[in-house]
């Protein structure tokens, strides 16, 4: 668990990072340059031959929905909605790890459509004024589809690694961010008008680091913790980072002042109203996984 604890930290100040530095650079450009940083990091350790042909195209699979899918639809919620946002519209996410987790085991449980109507009344009341309404929403679901990513990726591979307790982390942690650079990779180079591209050298300093640290070391360390921790503890430490993160694009990034006093007002309301969504979805975690 302390393994999700960290990351949660580390992932913290990345919501504001983007929203500040990267402000203007193509979405899904900086996905795919992220990700490749990462297998950078990761591929002089990957054993093919320890994985199996197989599993290679598993977690090639897997990599491309948990960090491909995710990363596109993230870093593109960031072009419609403040960073604070992103960080909020992520509290969902612990909420499909334990849905996906009991569909795969067969299960399901009406609490998630109260769940589900909470979450979206939730943005609802986030509504500022100075926000357009389409993108709140637009960024409301790139956010939720990435949390559906995020979430699937996760159990996934804690199901894979718990049939394969031999095979060490980092032996086919390449071939997770290998599918993520192939998604994101096809993603940038069908959509990133390329001739507009500017990248200065602060925003590749912060593309280096979010690629190396936070997407490198942050998603393998995640993926060690997933496969060691419950499905329930997994789920609840997806939350850890929202709090803070919002908490640093306000405070420390600056964005507070963008906020007028009456949408703060909202934003505490809405944020009751999804955590609320997110303790209706798990409050019977414990009894069914």
């Amino acid at each position: 668990m302390h393994y999700l604890i960290l990351v949660s930290l580390l992932w913290a100040f990345s919501f504001g990072l983007i929203g500040s530095r990267l402000a203007g650079v193509d979405a899904f450009f900086v996905a795919a340059v992220r990700l490749s940083c990462a297998t950078l990091v990761f591929l002089p350790w990957l054993r093919i031959h320890r994985v199996g042909g197989s599993d290679c195209l598993r977690l090639f699979s897997y990599g491309a929905i948990q960090f491909g899918l995710m990363y596109v639809c993230y870093m593109q919620a960031f072009q419609y909605i403040p960073s604070h946002l992103v960080a909020l519209f992520s509290v969902m996410t612990p909420l499909y790890v334990v849905l996906i987790y009991e569909l795969r085991q067969g299960r399901f449980s009406r609490r998630y459509l109260s769940a589900a109507s909470l979450s979206v009344l939730g943005a609802a009341t986030i509504k500022a004024t100075t926000l357009d309404v389409a993108d709140l929403w637009i960024g409301f679901g790139l956010m939720q589809l990435a949390g559906l990513a995020f979430a699937y990726g996760q159990v996934a591979y804690r199901e894979w690694k718990r049939g394969h307790a031999s095979i060490k982390d980092h032996e086919g942690f390449a071939l997770l961010t290998l599918g993520g650079v192939f998604f994101a990779g096809i993603a940038s180079l069908i959509l990133t008008d390329w001739q507009q591209l500017e990248v200065s050298v602060v925003q590749w300093q912060s593309i280096l680091y979010l690629g190396v640290v936070a997407s490198g070391i942050g998603f393998f360390c995640w993926n060690k913790g997933a496969a060691l921790s419950q499905p329930g503890t997994l789920a609840a430490c997806n939350n850890a980072v929202v709090p803070i993160a919002v908490c640093c694009s306000l405070f420390v990034f600056g964005e507070i002042g963008d906020v007028p006093a009456e949408s703060l007002i909202r934003l505490a309301i809405g944020t009751v109203l999804i955590a609320s969504a997110v303790w209706v979805g798990q409050r019977k975690t414990s009894r069914s996984i």
